[in-house]
């Protein structure tokens, strides 16, 4: 059964700038407690990735993925394409400019290809969602002082 959770976050940073941490997938595992590795098999003429081999592990549960990338100029989102662990995946940033700061909106929905009980995927969700907003802003802010 497909599950749905989304994460509010204001950063202390401009959308281009945001996005530039989110493009660097190969860091993900720095900044991302359940990211494992980040593969970029393909990437677009501005040199933003397409395709992306990901490693994960959460709640004990390791899981390889290939994911694809759609990139505008306020957000990020991916689709999975394959996955050991998971029927379904779909992932977005949104990021809305206020003054100095950004409003990033992190939505996601998975469906796990075997049963895992409720509360199981829920404390997984919990922790994707912490890592993909808190752990997001800790690294754009690291990545700004240099």
């Amino acid at each position: 059964m497909a599950t749905s959770d989304s994460r509010e976050v204001v950063i202390d940073a401009s959308p281009e700038e945001i996005l530039d941490v989110i493009a660097d997938v190969e860091s993900a595992p720095d900044w991302s407690s359940q990211h494992q590795g980040a593969e970029v098999l393909e990437r677009d003429a501005n040199g933003r990735p397409t395709r992306v081999r990901l490693k994960l592990k959460t709640m004990g549960i390791s899981d390889e993925q290939t994911v694809q990338y759609t990139w505008t100029d306020d957000s990020a989102s991916w689709k999975l394409l394959e996955s050991s662990q998971l029927k379904t995946q779909d992932a977005s940033y949104t990021l809305t400019a206020d003054g100095n700061k950004t409003k990033v909106r992190f939505e996601i929905t998975v469906d796990p290809s075997v049963p895992i009980p409720g509360f199981v995927l829920k404390r997984a969700m919990k922790g994707g969602l912490e890592a993909a907003t808190d752990g997001l802003r800790k690294q754009v802010l690291k990545v700004k002082k240099g």
